[in-house]
């Protein structure tokens, strides 16, 4: 196959391949990647490999490297998409027109209860982007956040708002 690192030794991918698979299992382990998309991770870095092998020194570190990045941009977008799906969730529980109302107000009594155990910079995020409507630009011009990071901010609150649900057994019942 492709040739790597010294055209003269003839070291192939598969031999690289052989000779880092002990540290990729360490790595991959120590980040907790599932088999089936640590098998995506390493069969995409192997791939950059090939593509960039003339630009590359080292070919065992920066496959390790490249791993280790892979890994945490990993659990960086499943964090993101956790966080998508409880303000998808949270956007949902306040604007149900269905259900009775006692049930709503139950609803937004335990919203509201939860919501006040917060920091007050999450509870002004919360209740400007959720129970006002406003956009993302608009919550960082009313609190005087640079519009780049009112993402961020809005994720940590939403991550904290998260756990507490968690910790008081918080969970929506279908009926």
């Amino acid at each position: 196959m492709t040739v790597l690192d010294d055209r003269e030794t003839g070291t192939t991918i598969e031999d690289l391949l052989e000779r880092v698979q002990p540290k990729l299992r360490r790595i991959l382990a120590r980040y907790q990647i599932p088999p089936e998309d640590a098998d995506d991770i390493v069969q995409q870095t192997m791939l950059d490999l090939v593509y960039k092998q003339d630009l590359i020194n080292n070919p065992e570190g920066w496959v390790l490297g490249s791993v280790r990045n892979r890994c945490v941009i990993y659990w960086r977008k499943r964090r993101s998409q956790l966080y998508d799906a409880v303000d998808s969730v949270i956007l949902e529980l306040l604007a149900k027109p269905e259900g009775p109302a006692q049930h709503r107000a139950t609803l937004r009594h335990d919203l509201e209860r939860v919501l006040t155990g917060l920091p007050s910079r999450c509870q002004e995020v919360l209740r400007l982007r959720y129970g006002l409507g406003f956009g993302p630009s608009e919550v960082a011009e009313r609190l005087g956040y640079r519009p780049s990071s009112i993402r961020k901010v809005t994720n940590r609150c939403l991550a904290r708002l998260t756990r507490q649900l968690v910790s008081i057994g918080f969970c929506e019942i279908e009926d």
